[in-house]
């Protein structure tokens, strides 16, 4: 018979052991949605890339490889800080790549290191030209932010987060909210390493695992305590 001392432990280890086993089905569901956000960027990149033609389809081609023609706007760049790359801090190159009738989206150029110089920007002047780029579209990511960013409107502008609607505005374009990748093997950029959406499913499935043993210890923990306390 159970000792009513060992109700209140029991209730304890119970909640303990289902808030352990809930967690470690979370990390499951979450590798599956992993993996499905890893087979559609597999299948987006087996796919030749394609010259676009209207720039309103963009926003349906997160991480496709596509040919974009425009020109760039060396007038009108931005520069990305509070970038690490290969331990070393610096900055993106952001630069509007426009299109026809107004509409223009973002192309990361690369990393610039600061060498720990932050006074002295990098030449990041490029010819606007009529040109065709090859390009990987992301999503662009908002980090969180501390406290408003107060942003000179003085191009090459210096920015800590990507805000496209307010970048839109001081651009003067409308821009398609989607951030461009340029190609490793194009001209006009700067350091890319561009690091593809892989592992996360793994890392998931080794944290279920962790929970569901921490769950399997705590239950044979309680099996042994409910058998000595049974026989007390």
């Amino acid at each position: 018979m159970i000792k009513r001392s060992f109700v209140f432990p029991g209730v304890l280890i119970s909640l303990t052991l289902w808030g352990l086993i809930a967690l470690g089905f979370w990390q499951l569901d979450r590798a599956e949605e992993k993996r499905v956000i890893e087979q559609a960027i597999v299948l987006a990149q087996s796919n030749p890339a394609e010259l676009v033609v209207q720039p309103s389809t963009l926003i349906d081609k997160e991480h496709y490889q596509v040919f974009l023609k425009g020109r760039y706007d060396n007038n009108k760049q931005f520069v990305y800080d509070n970038q690490i790359v290969n331990s070393n801090a610096g900055y993106y190159v952001l630069t509007p790549f426009v299109f026809e009738n107004n509409t223009a989206i973002l192309v990361n150029r690369g990393f610039v290191p600061w060498y720990g110089n932050r006074e002295k920007l990098a030449d990041i002047n490029v010819s606007e030209n009529k040109t065709t780029i090859k390009v990987k579209l992301i999503e662009p990511k908002q980090r969180i932010k501390l406290k408003q960013q107060d942003i000179e409107e003085k191009f090459p502008l210096l920015i800590q987060s990507l805000d496209i609607d307010k970048m839109s505005t001081l651009t003067g374009y409308r821009t398609i909210p989607m951030l461009a990748q340029l190609d490793v093997k194009a001209e006009n950029g700067f350091f890319r390493q561009w690091k593809p959406f892989y592992g996360s499913v793994d890392k998931h499935l080794g944290y279920a695992l962790q929970w569901f043993l921490m769950a399997l210890v705590l239950s044979i923990i309680s099996i042994r305590l409910l058998i000595k306390n049974s026989r007390n």
